[in-house]
């Protein structure tokens, strides 16, 4: 059996709907399980023109965001930045983050460590908002 793993993240099924998100604005990609990530993980975002993440955070997994194609501001702590492709920002654990699709929306790659799977939580904050 192979050492690596290979998959393409366009074919994996679109997470969107499963987390209650509407799939013309947001199609979310997860990698981790299909590539059997021991250490890391790695998704695939698009963002339609305009659509805005929810503001979260995370127990232990920083993250890396890069901005492959479109536009897309991202709200990192009370900052916000445009981000043009092949941005890349990386995001401790413990600060807000989203992002918000430009103008012909974004397409993104998200790479996070330590895999921490599903207990580390995507942990939404109903107070974090887009406005300053």
């Amino acid at each position: 059996m192979a050492e690596y793993s290979h998959v393409n993240l366009t074919e994996i099924d679109d997470q969107a709907p499963n987390l209650g998100l509407d799939p013309s604005q947001f199609n979310l990609r997860f990698g981790r399980v299909a590539l059997g990530c021991e250490h890391c993980g790695v998704s695939h975002l698009r963002f339609a023109p305009g659509a805005k993440s929810h503001g979260h955070r995370h127990k232990r997994q920083e993250e890396i965001y890069v901005l492959v194609s479109g536009s897309a501001e991202m709200k990192v702590g009370d900052d916000l930045l445009e981000l043009q492709p092949w941005s890349a920002v990386r995001v401790p654990p413990h600060v807000m983050r989203g992002i918000k699709g430009g103008p012909e929306g974004a397409e993104v790659i998200a790479v996070g460590a330590p895999n921490t799977g599903p207990g580390d939580g995507d942990e939404p904050d109903p107070s974090w908002t887009w406005e300053d």
